[in-house]
């Protein structure tokens, strides 16, 4: 499957499971495919919900800074890559 990198993890909040990432490139959209790339990271997750400033939004584009619930650990200066 092709991938395009569209961001990279800022932050991960344990308690509520979610990933803080800006956006670098393209549009994430509820329904995509994210593909999270690490060191020690490397799962797909579709995204649900997306909040920017806790706010639900439909979608997010270059230079947002979003939160997207994840259903692994993340960390800091992961890519993200949406999956066509």
């Amino acid at each position: 499957m092709e991938e395009e990198q569209v961001g990279r993890v800022t932050n991960f909040y344990v308690k509520i499971s979610v990933a803080a990432i800006k956006v670098t490139s393209g549009v994430i959209r509820i329904g995509d495919t994210l593909h999270f790339k690490g060191h020690t990271t490397d799962f797909e997750e579709t995204v649900a919900s997306i909040e920017i400033e806790n706010q639900p939004v439909d979608e997010a584009g270059l230079g947002n800074e979003v939160g997207i619930r994840v259903k692994e650990r993340v960390r800091e200066n992961d890519k993200v890559y949406k999956v066509a």
